[in-house]
């Protein structure tokens, strides 16, 4: 096990990584170290060949992450220097771009940053009893961890406009029907389901899966022509040596 500051990274022998946001006594909530750290463990996991499949999960029992550290808000630096920080160091952008196939494990609160982490990830499996929302607009701020975008990708438009507006939390049930979730399952049963999924993508051929996964990631913001023709490319991929 690696270790980090406000995260657990873990791999096991069939090359699943579990990376758990590891700050319970504050709900998990995302600050500039875990930040950091995420960012340090996504690199790992992209240079690492027998990394295969990622498992994100949230300590304790009453979320995933609860968004960002609020008590940082004071303390943030200068634009200049926050704009330099985010160039070097695009934790979301990097998530984005990482073509190995990422599961949320979800449980409990997924607000603000949690819920836009993710909306990064491929599929997202929650708990009974889950609750879902961003609430920045309520804080005088927009969803600034990549929410503005993705969840419009996930979710549709109007179903994503409005809870960027109202700042709602939803349920799991809710999230389910408007597809921010893939399922639901019993409490305490969201890890185990998460596994299951990773196994079942495990058995195969890595290399197809990360194409699989690169053609749609990339292909939905493109136009439809170019989006065929990114498939036709990648495609050939496959029938040439590994």
């Amino acid at each position: 096990m690696t270790e980090f500051d406000t995260i657990t990274y873990e791999k096991d022998e069939a090359g699943i990584v579990y990376v758990t946001l590891n700050r319970p006594q504050v709900l998990n909530a995302l600050n500039v170290q875990m930040r950091d750290d995420l960012f340090q463990a996504i690199n790992a996991i992209r240079d690492d060949p027998d990394a295969l499949v990622v498992i994100f999960k949230g300590a304790g029992d009453r979320a995933f992450c609860a968004g960002a550290d609020l008590t940082e808000f004071g303390s943030a630096p200068s634009p200049v220097i926050a704009r330099k920080v985010r160039w070097e160091r695009d934790l979301w952008g990097t998530v984005a771009t990482t073509y190995k196939p990422m599961i949320a494990a979800i449980h409990g609160f997924c607000l603000g940053s949690g819920l836009e982490l993710s909306m990064l990830c491929d599929i997202r499996i929650a708990a009974e009893g889950a609750r879902f929302g961003l609430p920045e607009v309520g804080l005088g701020i927009i969803p600034a961890a990549g929410g503005s975008q993705t969840l419009p990708r996930v979710v549709h438009r109007g179903h994503a406009l409005e809870l960027a507006l109202t700042g709602d939390v939803i349920d799991a049930e809710h999230a389910l029907r408007i597809g921010l979730i893939n399922r639901i399952v019993p409490a305490g049963e969201h890890l185990g389901a998460a596994r299951e999924v990773a196994h079942k993508i495990l058995e195969k051929d890595q290399r197809i899966v990360r194409l699989a996964k690169e053609a749609i990631v990339r292909g939905q913001d493109l136009p439809l022509p170019e989006g065929i023709r990114l498939e036709a490319q990648l495609a050939a991929m496959t029938r040439g040596k590994k």
